[in-house]
């Protein structure tokens, strides 16, 4: 019986070696050849594991090149093995043949790509710095009279905005029905469903107030309306600073503003909200107290909501001074008249914004006594139209 079993056991052995004998070595020996010139010979032919350590992965690809009946005869764990093989390399002395990586080579046949691509997309502020990005909005204030006797709702104010054709809306705070988060959201998605972006939100607070309570009060309203800002998706909320009261100094006024706006400023910029201060009537009617104010806050999420019609001829020349607040504007609000009733030279004003690097929203805000009391039905789509055209003669979208 044990006789049997041996001879069994040499004619399986000698059945592997014919099928194993053609595989070629590095050293260009086969199987068979190599074992005849090895110094000693083990009592047993080598298990296919123990061959992948002896002979590495070397040995490994031309096993794999071999017929599907070889391989099976060779061992049924080839990928098991294959793998551990890839992993020990050649532990034989023989080279090793190093596995090619499908990553590699395509990092190597995009390398020259990937550096021009990286090229490309290296964009730094200094880059664009020079494209004009001026976009035509409309300010809800346009429609005063309406939004006040309620025969126009803001509602009815976004839908304007479509058959006007601007890019986005000021909400002016002064006409919401209410300032809860329902109604808010209800803004907020009929604008995203008509295509309408919001430019800002706006209010009324006052900051220069004589009495330190009165400043309190004001800051906690711009907090609030901050939030309103926040609710409704926008980017900004425009605020004013204020008349001098009397028996105040400028010198105080300036004070009051900028610790109130120092403390806006960080609760705005904790909800990635600008805050604008208008150079409206009052201290910040002059561009060197605009100035002084962006200087002393000294916040990135304070600036200007610049509107071109209030500078005051007295402090110089008025396009010089919109030209010192560009750098520093959030908002334009745009008429075609300033103050005084002087025609404004639109084409000085949108070069000043395009020298000025000014990116954003340039805003209709019409006001029917300084439009020879056109109403506001024709006489904002005339507005708008001419700021549209502007912005398309002089910017880049």
């Amino acid at each position: 019986m044990a006789n049997q079993e041996a001879r069994m056991a040499e004619k399986k052995a000698g059945m592997a070696e014919q099928a194993c004998g053609a595989v070629s070595r590095p050293d260009g020996l086969g199987i068979q050849e190599a074992a005849a010139t090895a110094p000693s010979a083990a009592p047993e032919r080598p298990s296919r594991r123990s061959f992948l350590a002896g002979t590495g992965a070397a040995a490994l690809a031309g096993a794999l090149a071999l017929p599907g009946r070889a391989r099976a005869a060779a061992g049924a764990d080839d990928a098991a093995a294959g793998d551990r093989a890839a992993r020990v390399g050649n532990t034989g002395g023989s080279a090793a043949v190093q596995p090619v990586s499908p990553q590699n080579t395509a990092a190597d046949t995009t390398s020259a790509h990937g550096a021009a691509a990286r090229a490309a997309l290296d964009i730094s502020e200094r880059q664009v710095a020079h494209i004009a990005r001026l976009l035509p909005g409309c300010c809800a204030y346009s429609y005063d009279q309406y939004l006040r006797s309620g025969l126009m709702t803001m509602e009815d104010f976004i839908r304007m905005a479509v058959k006007l054709k601007v890019t986005a809306v000021d909400m002016t705070g002064y006409y919401f029905r209410s300032t809860h988060p329902a109604y808010l959201a209800s803004l907020r998605h009929l604008a995203y469903k008509n295509g309408v972006a919001f430019s800002g939100a706006a209010c009324g607070v006052r900051m220069v107030q004589a009495r330190a309570a009165e400043r309190r009060a004001a800051l906690a309203q711009i907090r609030h309306w901050i939030d309103v800002t926040d609710q409704l998706g926008a980017p900004h909320l425009r605020v004013f600073a204020g008349r001098l009261p009397a028996g105040a100094t400028e010198r105080e006024a300036i004070g009051w503003v900028v610790e109130a706006m120092r403390a806006a400023c960080d609760y705005a910029g904790a909800r990635g909200i600008m805050v604008g201060i208008e150079d409206h009537s009052g201290i910040t009617q002059r561009a060197d107290v605009c100035l002084e104010l962006m200087h002393r806050i000294g916040s990135p999420w304070a600036g200007i909501n610049l509107d071109i019609t209030h500078f005051l001829p007295a402090a110089g020349d008025r396009y010089r001074q919109i030209a010192e607040c560009v750098p520093y504007a959030t908002n334009t609000h745009i008429r075609d008249e300033f103050d005084d009733k002087e025609p404004i030279d639109m084409d000085r004003v949108w070069e000043i914004f395009v020298r000025g690097g000014f990116k954003g929203y340039t805003s209709v805000e019409y006001e029917k006594d300084l439009a020879h009391n056109e109403d506001p039905i024709t006489g904002v789509p005339k507005l708008v139209a001419l700021v549209r055209k502007l912005c398309a003669r002089y910017s880049s979208v």
